[in-house]
């Protein structure tokens, strides 16, 4: 028994390796992939050593306040649009079905929002770290509470966004992973150290050029392949992944009010109150010149972002019946996409290379712009207090502090390669402060009554909660309480399509090992899938997806009654724009009553004067 089953394990092994020499790299696409990191490193020997400009922080972290507007949207909608976006979306879509879209459609809401009620804030302020704002609107404590979590997050999700695209390379190369990831990951240190924010700007012009084409190429060679946009909308439907779910319980994987509250929130803190953004928002000239730039980025970003989830919907109804997943032609869903775009656009001189060079720019964009502005936060908010400053000082320092971030980003591969699903995965850990910092700069911009203690405390509730509540979360997880399990797809349909590179794969009764269950004597579960729950109600089942909601509420869950407990010093005065435009207007209303009220407090008046001023008349000095 053991024989056979160590002879049929090395002959998968064998069709397997063979099916995958027939999706590999051309030299044509080497050579798309190596221009476009030669230009991107072109890019930042131009700024670092050729550019007329004063080598000053402020010119290094926000190009003299003087940015474009296109250039600038088009930098945050490729910064935005990571690797794990070009690689772990689609494979969402494939898995679990439509209701990834919405959280995508959720800018929409998000942008009116940045608009109206947070970025004037900052311009009102002439803020150009947005942690600046709270300590301006609280304390300093609470802006070096926030820029640790923001540390945080950074040291945890950098290794992510350059080991996700490492990750399509090598599924289309062969070449081992980590030297991939040791040679872009240097290449995107060198123009970020060298250039500042306006490389990371232009590289980021580039870079969006490249992941729109890719991303319309791959929308329309798919649907072409899978013959025609009908057949497209009839597998997808047919395999159930155009079912909408507008469930109300927060245990369902992904409904449509998860998708929209998760999306508003997160697509608020990560362009808006997230620092690698608004150094890019508070470069522009000026507040108008903000307002145009977010909403082409919001427009820009659905446009994209729609494609890429929809490249999902398209791959599962190419592959429909003939999964490579259970052909073990692909390990997990993550690696599909490089699978597809090799198996649809691989005849096609240069056209793979190009994809790739996709993955890559969107994750050199997320890592450029977190690199810089992670060296901003560090250099101004905890080096500068215990050095003596000066501009060629901070540019070095903030140099060196890239650097070392890069090779930490290198070493970080080597944990990342274990992730299941890279998307849960980073929504789960942001999940523990993220909330906390969207909730900390609501309540500083939203209530009045909140001083610095409620503040601090209330990001240290909400941290400790939802710690708790993702531990036990995982620990439900691995005891096999929660179980997401992708919508079924199988190998029945392979002979029919002609598929001959997965029919390779699993000939000699491959597909009878892969597809069949071994029988369970074991009474079922009680469970929670991606789609339902049979299990009594448990705050620990509850989706990933809403951690960061959740983590939002509890700092105001805290914060209001505790501003009753701790209230505002009767002598402190608040600055009206500390707060959002539709707040300030509820601020400080005079009327009669208030002002006669108040009067005596801060000068005495006379009778007379008293009388005038009710009668109307102005009364005298």
């Amino acid at each position: 028994m053991t024989d056979s089953a160590s002879v049929l394990a090395s002959t998968v092994a064998t069709a397997t390796t063979a099916a995958l020499q027939e999706l590999r790299f051309s030299l044509t696409d080497y050579v798309v992939f190596s221009l476009l990191l030669c230009a991107s490193a072109g890019i930042g020997v131009y700024f670092g050593f050729f550019s007329k400009a004063k080598n000053t922080t402020e010119e290094y972290l926000q190009g003299g306040k003087k940015m474009p507007t296109l250039p600038v949207a088009i930098s945050l909608v490729s910064s935005q649009l990571s690797g794990v976006a070009m690689m772990s979306v689609p494979a969402e879509t494939y898995s679990f079905g439509f209701n990834m879209m919405f959280v995508n459609w959720a800018m929409v809401l998000a942008v009116p929002v940045l608009i109206y009620v947070i970025v004037p804030v900052f311009y009102d302020n002439n803020v150009s770290n947005c942690y600046e704002y709270l300590e301006m609107r609280f304390s300093k404590k609470t802006r070096q509470l926030v820029t640790i979590t923001f540390i945080f997050n950074q040291f945890l999700m950098l290794p992510v966004y350059m080991f996700v695209p490492s990750l399509a390379f090598s599924q289309v190369t062969g070449y081992n992973i980590h030297l991939i990831n040791t040679v872009v990951s240097s290449i995107c240190v060198f123009y970020t150290m060298l250039g500042g924010i306006k490389a990371v700007v232009w590289t980021d012009v580039v870079q969006g050029a490249v992941m729109l084409i890719s991303v319309v190429l791959v929308a329309i060679l798919g649907t072409y392949n899978t013959g025609g946009l009908a057949n497209v909308l009839e597998n997808a439907s047919e395999g159930g992944r155009l079912d909408m779910n507008f469930g109300l319980d927060p245990r369902l994987r992904l409904t449509f009010l998860t998708a929209m509250g998760s999306g508003l929130l997160m697509w608020t803190g990560k362009v808006g109150l997230d620092q690698s953004c608004v150094q890019r928002i508070v470069s522009m000239p000026s507040y108008g010149h903000a307002k145009r730039c977010l909403l082409m980025a919001g427009f820009g970003f659905v446009l994209v972002m729609s494609f890429t989830c929809f490249a999902g919907i398209i791959m599962f109804a190419y592959y429909y019946g003939c999964d490579p997943i259970k052909a073990g032609l692909v390990s997990k869903p993550d690696k599909l996409m490089p699978f597809f775009i090799q198996d649809i656009m691989g005849h096609l001189m240069g056209m793979p290379g190009v994809f790739i060079s996709c993955v890559f720019s969107a994750s050199l964009s997320s890592l450029s712009a977190s690199l810089n502005s992670f060296a901003g936060v560090v250099y101004f908010d905890y080096i500068k207090p215990r050095i003596n400053h000066t501009e060629a000082k901070a540019n070095a320092t903030m140099k060196l502090v890239i650097v070392a971030m890069g090779a930490y980003c290198i070493l970080g591969g080597l944990v990342v390669e274990n992730f299941n699903s890279i998307i849960q995965t980073m929504w789960t850990i942001t999940g523990i402060n993220m909330g906390a910092v969207v909730g900390v700069f609501c309540l500083g911009m939203f209530m009045p009554r909140c001083n610095a203690k409620v503040a601090v405390t209330g990001i240290g509730f909400s941290v400790i909660v939802m710690l708790w509540i993702i531990i036990n979360g995982q620990m439900n997880f691995k005891s096999g309480l929660i179980k997401y399990e992708p919508l079924p797809n199988g190998l029945d349909k392979c002979e029919a399509k002609n598929f001959e590179v997965i029919l390779n794969a699993i000939n000699n009764n491959i597909s009878r090992v892969a597809t069949t269950p071994i029988p369970s004597l074991e009474a079922p579960k009680q469970v929670t899938t991606a789609f339902d729950s049979n299990r009594d109600f448990s705050i620990y089942d509850i989706s990933f997806y809403w951690y960061k909601v959740m983590g939002a509420l509890l700092v105001f869950l805290w914060a209001i009654p505790m501003s009753y407990v701790w209230p505002l010093d009767k002598n402190e005065k608040q600055n009206p724009k500390l707060f959002s435009p539709f707040i300030r207007k509820w601020l400080y209303q005079p009327g009669p009553a208030l002002e006669l009220e108040e009067l005596p407090l801060k000068t005495s008046l006379s009778e007379e004067q008293i009388k005038a001023k009710e009668n109307g008349i102005a009364p005298e000095a």
